[in-house]
């Protein structure tokens, strides 16, 4: 009898600490991990979400960067980190799809995470070293099968956006990409720009700066349409590879038992950041098509990342790309 008590004044005591530690939150500095190195876009719209979301709930959010092993290293922390909203991450089609096709995790993509919501979805350009002897993507891709088994692809790590996406220009192209990774966009950049590797697929984030400066040749979007901010940049289909299209998307998500107070709180700040006029414009002038506010809820990330999941590891595992 006095164990039934006990246990039945556990059970009421539990919600009641619960909704306490819901509303107190938050009540001191916030954690945002970062799953790959600065400087790549998931850091950059990890860090132009990070003050709009910090006003929002009152406190300070330090991004960190925890890179290495295609963002699973960063998964791992995050997903057994206490779930009381102060540790969250910012991760992407390639942390939180491709690398559960591709690495033996320690962690369950879709139960070991609370999703908060949908950021944004962008597409890749084609670029290349300044020094390529080409002037355009049907010539580039002249030069790529002139180079088969030589020619170097950079890459975020292997599981990347940026890794499959260079597997599948493989396939369509007809050649064998010598496929060099790295601890994220910011890292590969510096070696395009450097001239140690040959091409790779980076974001319009990243690489319109770049090509402004005169540092990389910019051949070609990976989508249908041209970028509304770099209209003189013509399409895959446009430019001699039609059909090869290629975009990727961000998200929030806390580890697993989050209360959903608190989880609705953090997607609170994420949608009325995402409806910031200055926050939009920031976004969207790095080629981020944010999701509409019906697709911002915890709800429609879940399902969002079961149906991506079910799409793109048949395809990932017919190309037998490996973490190794």
């Amino acid at each position: 009898m006095k164990k039934l008590l006990l246990t039945a004044i556990f059970a009421a005591t539990v919600p009641l600490a619960t909704a306490s530690l819901a509303d107190d939150y938050p009540s001191r500095p916030i954690t945002m991990v970062v799953p790959l190195s600065a400087g790549g876009s998931t850091d950059v719209i990890a860090r132009i979400m990070a003050p709009g979301m910090s006003k929002v709930l009152g406190q300070t959010i330090v991004v960190e960067n925890v890179g290495g092993a295609g963002g699973t290293i960063a998964g791992a922390r995050v997903a057994h980190a206490t779930p009381d909203g102060y540790t969250f991450a910012i991760g992407q089609w390639g942390t939180n799809v491709a690398t559960g096709a591709i690495y033996s995790l320690s962690y369950d993509l879709m139960k070991d995470f609370e999703p908060i919501g949908l950021i944004a979805t962008q597409p890749f350009l084609i670029v290349a070293r300044k020094s390529m002897p080409t002037d355009n993507l049907t010539q580039l891709i002249a030069w790529l099968r002139a180079n088969d088994n030589k020619a170097t692809a950079g890459n975020s790590g292997v599981g990347s956006p940026s890794h499959i996406a260079s597997v599948l220009l493989q396939k369509a192209v007809g050649v064998n990409l010598v496929m060099v990774p790295y601890r994220g966009a910011g890292e590969t950049t510096q070696a395009l720009v450097g001239e140690q590797i040959d091409i790779t697929l980076n974001t319009p984030a990243i690489s319109l700066g770049q090509m402004r400066a005169g540092q990389i040749k910019v051949y070609a979007v990976t989508s249908k349409q041209r970028l509304a901010i770099a209209p003189n940049i013509p399409t895959t289909d446009e430019a001699g590879l039609p059909g090869y299209y290629f975009s990727f998307w961000h998200a929030f998500w806390a580890p697993k038992g989050t209360p959903k107070a608190i989880v609705d709180k953090l997607n609170n700040a994420l949608v009325q950041t995402l409806s910031e006029p200055a926050t939009r414009t920031k976004l969207v002038d790095l080629a981020q098509e944010i999701f509409p506010r019906e697709e911002q809820s915890p709800k429609a990330l879940r399902i969002y990342q079961q149906s991506e999941i079910d799409k793109w590891w048949p395809i990932i595992k017919a190309a037998n790309v490996k973490s190794e």
